[in-house]
């Protein structure tokens, strides 16, 4: 099969297409046919091993797993003896985490991992993100923020993966809704629902007047302190960028104070815990409460160009890669 194997850390460019193995699933694992796969900024980060801490996770001095990736969908194309829930041909979607990278023709899933049926009503393309933005965001609005209606919810990066799921779900829980992002993305923004868009080329919201229940920094580029001044008294800001010094924050304000600084590995959750999110998010994609914002789309060969792309820090949703299909 083809995939994109990495065996270093640095620029797009160590990212190779090469001829591998077919994988062949083990007993209680299913063989996905890949016809969409995401690139997030969690695997450009990944590419280049940066925050050196992260190493620790996924290899110290080069990559413990060459193929990257970690979101997909596609199509069962065989089952272990074991397996129960799916049958060949099923349209499935997910997430393989710390293991098999999913930027390539194939991958085998575990049974009771990340994987689940596709919803009808979205493309391969479209359910191929899930595991990033949505799937992230409904953990730090639901868990760690627990959002309720009537509340303030500031999202920062509101145009983004992370941001373009955010503002939908924080609707979805029927908060008021700020979004901050570019010029050019206020009118996306808005069309996701939100009640406010804040352009932050022309308007700082660390300055504002208005004072937010929840700060969901989806790009970490405020921090606790720029915020804490429009969080109410018992407000939160919430990220999943850890820095040092959010981490300090975190655990100042875990033991003063009524505002909170907050921080979750998603990808790091239980798998039954992720499951649940994702069936969860499933629900909201077949009502039409949720969509995916695709950007852009590119094949598997081109993926140091969706890659750098992803760099820029300019993408509107989501980039994922095509295995060749009309997806």
């Amino acid at each position: 099969m083809k995939a994109i194997v990495a065996t270093k850390y640095g620029s797009p460019e160590v990212l190779q297409l090469k001829e591998i193995a077919k994988p062949t699933p083990k007993a209680n694992e299913v063989l996905v046919r890949i016809v969409a796969s995401s690139v997030t900024a969690a695997d450009t980060m990944m590419r280049r091993g940066t925050p050196f801490y992260g190493r620790l996770f996924i290899g110290l001095l080069k990559p413990n797993h060459s193929i990257p990736g970690t979101g997909f969908a596609g199509v069962v194309e065989a089952v272990g003896k074991d397996v129960t829930h799916f049958a060949e041909g099923d349209a499935v979607f997910g997430e393989s985490v710390l293991g098999s990278g999913t930027n390539a023709e194939y991958v085998c899933v575990a049974e009771n991992g990340i994987i689940i049926s596709k919803p009808d009503n979205i493309s391969f393309a479209e359910a191929a993100s899930i595991c990033d933005g949505p799937l992230t965001s409904l953990n730090f609005l639901k868990n760690l923020a627990a959002v309720q209606p009537g509340q303030k919810v500031l999202i920062n990066g509101a145009s983004g993966s992370l941001g373009t799921a955010a503002v939908q779900l924080a609707k979805y829980f029927e908060a008021e809704v700020t979004g901050v992002c570019s010029t050019n993305n206020v009118e996306l923004v808005k069309s996701l629902g939100a009640d406010h868009v804040i352009d932050y080329t022309k308007e700082d919201f660390t300055k504002s007047k208005v004072q937010y229940d929840v700060i969901y920094d989806t790009i970490g580029k405020s921090s606790y302190s720029k915020a804490k001044s429009v969080l109410t008294a018992n407000g939160a800001y919430i990220s999943p960028v850890l820095s040092v010094c959010l981490l300090f924050q975190m655990m100042w304000t875990s033991i003063a104070g009524k505002k909170k600084a907050r921080f979750s590995a998603t990808g790091l959750l239980p798998v039954p815990a992720l499951r649940d999110f994702l069936f969860e998010l499933r629900a909201m994609l077949s009502a039409g409460y949720l969509k995916s914002i695709v950007d852009r789309q590119y094949p598997l060969e081109q993926i140091a160009k969706a890659h750098a792309y992803v760099d820029n820090g300019h993408k509107r949703g989501n980039v994922v890669l095509s295995m060749n299909e009309s997806i």
